[in-house]
């Protein structure tokens, strides 16, 4: 007999950044394990190809085109997603960009505001959004965001990614403890070197592989469906009594 806890079957997951690597490899098992799924993407062709794959499962999906570093963008996709699938169990506040790598001493402040206007500010605005929901509707839900080794790394030359991310396990570590007695957990996910289309020109380029493939036990780059059972825990009853947590998946790069 399958384990219940895990069937999603009657809940809505929510995945900013799901049209592609990481967010759609978690929306793929979430949707796959019974949830109905909305993804949020700033790209039309990627979000249409992304709920054709999805739908194929049998599930309701749901795209809004949506930059989450825009406030008002976010309320309206949220309003959008709630008008299509009814409400939001689970919010996994993924989407990101990534930082321009160059010496601290010369990060300049539009840089600095480009990376924390979707990694930061756009993890903020979906995740009030999300948390107003799951309060006033009584019941319970689950916030997570992916959050990166740069968080508890020194990311050299990468400031004001680090600055994001460390951010993000601090904002969910907060929600965890403010949320817990309306039934809302929060926690964060590590991602290691992951292969996505934001990785891709690093993980191409042979001197960064030799330096950085002999560091992770795994021997290989993770892929989006390395997430897929995570995810799924996270919004299922099978996580109900886990929060606050920084759940690191890197292959084993942080400990060796």
């Amino acid at each position: 007999m399958a384990y219940k806890p895990f069937d999603l079957s009657g809940k809505v997951a929510l995945v900013t950044g799901g049209n592609s690597g990481i967010g759609l490899g978690m929306a793929q098992a979430l949707a796959e394990a019974g949830a109905d799924v909305a993804i949020w993407g700033t790209n039309a062709a990627k979000n249409d190809a992304a709920v054709a794959a999805l739908a194929a499962t049998g599930v309701r999906v749901h795209a809004e085109l949506c930059d989450v570093g825009d406030e008002a963008a976010v309320e309206a996709a949220f309003a959008g997603t709630l008008a299509a699938l009814g409400r939001v169990d689970a919010c996994f506040a993924n989407a990101g960009t990534y930082g321009r790598k160059g010496k601290f001493v010369d990060l300049d402040s539009a840089e600095w505001h480009r990376v924390t206007r979707v990694n930061l500010d756009g993890a903020f605005y979906t995740l009030r959004t999300a948390a107003r929901h799951m309060v006033e509707r009584g019941g319970g839900g689950s916030l997570v965001g992916t959050a990166s080794l740069a968080a508890i790394e020194g990311a050299a030359r990468n400031t004001q990614y680090a600055a994001t991310k460390g951010a993000m396990v601090a904002v969910i570590r907060a929600l965890a403890v403010e949320l817990a007695r309306h039934g809302v957990r929060a926690n964060s996910i590590l991602p290691g070197w992951i292969e996505t289309p934001m990785t891709a020109r690093s993980v191409a380029d042979e001197k960064f592989a030799g330096a950085v493939l002999p560091r992770i036990p795994a021997r290989r780059w993770g892929t989006g469906a390395d997430f897929g059972g995570l995810a799924v825990y996270l919004a299922s009853d099978a996580s109900a009594y886990h929060t606050g947590d920084c759940l690191v998946v890197d292959g084993g790069y942080s400990l060796f």
